[in-house]
């Protein structure tokens, strides 16, 4: 009886082998018939097509169509644009540090924002300034990119800038020497009222875990008594850094990210490896719509060993890991090669990604994701990215707003000239946190904007036309031609009106676009968290020792 067991094992193993060796060979000879096609086919092209081709642009083009089947995160690099890669992996680059825009009203490139310490803010560049020409180049009439691609080059190296200040119609002219630029893991941190500590977290570039961790020892030294960990628009960056800073709360040995892909080696598990700084300290971390990636590795695993209550809105839900592979020639291969599993087993990628047709995407229905279990045994689950355990959703910004700010087409740029003139006229202003548009200089902003010209589309006015558009074609617009008439004039546009009702998000968009030339970045952080409706909730949930243990223990 053993014996014929035995044997119908060995039976059904040789089958199973088989069958794998002939899907496997089955396989092989459609990558290889389908490489021979591609071969051919551009040998053909190459020797008879009328027109002689560049055979990097249209293979290129084959490439980036190959791979905007997979998914988004799938790139080539070639050599000439491995910089950029660098860029991404280290988040540094060779330039004068400072942000610039478009400026349609005057159709030139300008400054928007040095960054402190760097060689435009050394050299005294401010924002508003019009960008004339570098060296011999001209920049008149150039695009954003194209005068970004002449503001950077290897660290070290020097060039002529030539601006213009807008607020004195002054020309000038100076010698910068390009730097290397990293910009700030950590643009602010600092003690907020109640000993309560505050980090905002730019991205996960190289070493930016150290950053979080000196920052989070100093505050504690301050008397910090329980800590706001800001991932908001963080759309994340190394995984290493993101298990580094999970270590800051949480004991050494502790299992954080799980890496499964198709290959075994790539299989990785992390966990942590320092002693930590603070096991118990209350946190809160917020979270957003836009947090991603390795932010979701951290809010996840501090949500999964119970560790951190997560506030704000639901995350993006990016499951996937890249890794690079060197190309013939220098180049680059950045591919999708894992999904990662935070503690509690479940993966959060919200999308997946199908091949077929040049690809395509479908999101995961909450129906269908699955249950896992916190260290706790709190219930959260896969699919679809961290759900919050405090769900807080933020001031939305105002269509006039976006309007304002933008600069598209029928941009007027009105705010940008009121800021540039404002900082023009104001030599200092209070401290960051405590700075603010007096109602004085917003109706002077108001003034500007109404005999600017500008204009824009409420949203109201548009459904409205798609209603009156539908009502027509269905034919029940006559009946209801004398309501649709006298919900018109009640949506009639009044910039004034419009002006006043959003007043206070104007205000602080206007505050803290002033800030930041003033205090930079870190300012600008610290004043936007005046009136923060996550930030106060995260601050008044820390205070409530009571609530925030029955958040995490239930």
């Amino acid at each position: 009886m053993n014996i014929r067991r035995t044997l119908l094992h060995l039976l059904l193993l040789l089958v199973a082998t088989t069958a794998l060796a002939q899907t496997d060979n089955d396989h092989n000879f459609e990558v290889k018939k389908n490489l021979d096609v591609f071969n051919a086919i551009y040998k053909n092209l190459d020797m008879i097509y009328v027109d002689t081709l560049d055979a990097g642009e249209v293979i290129g083009t084959g490439i980036k169509a190959m791979l905007r089947s997979l998914d988004p995160y799938t790139e080539y690099y070639p050599e000439e644009n491995m910089k950029e890669l660098k860029e991404i992996y280290t988040g540094k680059f060779a330039g004068i540090g400072a942000l610039i825009r478009y400026n349609t009203k005057i159709k030139r490139v300008v400054i928007d924002e040095p960054y402190e310490g760097m060689p435009a803010d050394v050299a005294g560049l401010k924002k508003g300034d019009i960008i004339l020409s570098i060296d011999d180049s001209s920049m008149i009439d150039k695009s954003v990119s194209y005068v970004s691609e002449h503001l950077r080059g290897d660290p070290g190296t020097s060039f002529i800038l030539k601006i213009q200040r807008p607020t004195t119609g002054k020309k000038m002219q100076m010698k910068i020497t390009r730097k290397t630029i990293q910009t700030p893991s950590v643009p602010y941190y600092g003690m907020q009222e109640g000993d309560i500590g505050y980090i905002h977290l730019r991205q996960f570039t190289e070493g930016c875990a150290k950053e979080v961790r000196n920052a989070f020892i100093e505050l504690k030294e301050k008397g910090m008594k329980g800590l706001v960990f800001d991932l908001r628009n963080n759309g994340g960056g190394s995984e290493s850094e993101a298990v580094q800073i999970v270590n800051i709360f949480v004991p050494k040995g502790k299992l954080i990210v799980t890496n499964k892909g198709k290959l075994k080696r790539s299989n990785i598990e992390y966990t942590t490896k320092m002693e930590p700084v603070d096991t118990v300290m209350p946190v809160v971390v917020l979270v957003g719509e836009s947090t991603a990636s390795a932010s979701e590795i951290t809010s996840g695993a501090l949500q999964d060993l119970d560790r951190a209550v997560i506030l704000g809105t639901r995350t993006y839900g990016k499951g996937l890991v890249q890794t690079s592979v060197d190309l013939p020639y220098n180049g680059s291969l950045k591919l999708t090669s894992n999904k990662y599993y935070i503690p509690s087993g479940r993966c959060i990628q919200a999308i997946n990604y199908k091949h077929a047709r040049g690809g395509y995407t479908e999101h995961i229905p909450d129906s269908l994701t699955k249950e896992f279990h916190t260290a706790g045994g709190r219930i959260v689950r896969d699919g679809g990215g961290i759900m919050p355990d405090v769900v807080v959703e933020p001031d939305s910004l105002p269509n006039i707003a976006y309007y304002l700010a933008s600069s598209g087409t029928d941009s007027t740029e009105v705010m940008l000239d009121y800021e540039v003139d404002y900082i023009a006229r104001h030599a200092t202003i209070a401290p960051a946190s405590e700075f603010e548009i007096s109602e004085a200089d917003y109706e002077e902003f108001k003034q500007r904007v109404m005999a600017s010209g500008f204009t824009y589309d409420p949203e109201t006015e548009k459904y409205l036309k798609q209603l009156v558009k539908l009502a027509k074609f269905e034919g029940y617009y006559d009946d209801a031609k004398d309501e649709f008439d006298r919900l018109e004039k009640k949506l009639t546009h009044n910039l004034s009106k419009d002006l006043d009702y959003n007043k206070p998000q104007l205000k602080k968009i206007l505050a803290s676009d002033i800030v930041a030339a003033y205090y930079y970045q870190r300012g600008a952080i610290a004043n936007s968290l005046r009136g923060d409706k996550q930030m106060e909730k995260a601050c008044q949930l820390i205070h409530d020792t009571e609530e925030y243990s029955k958040i995490l223990r239930p």
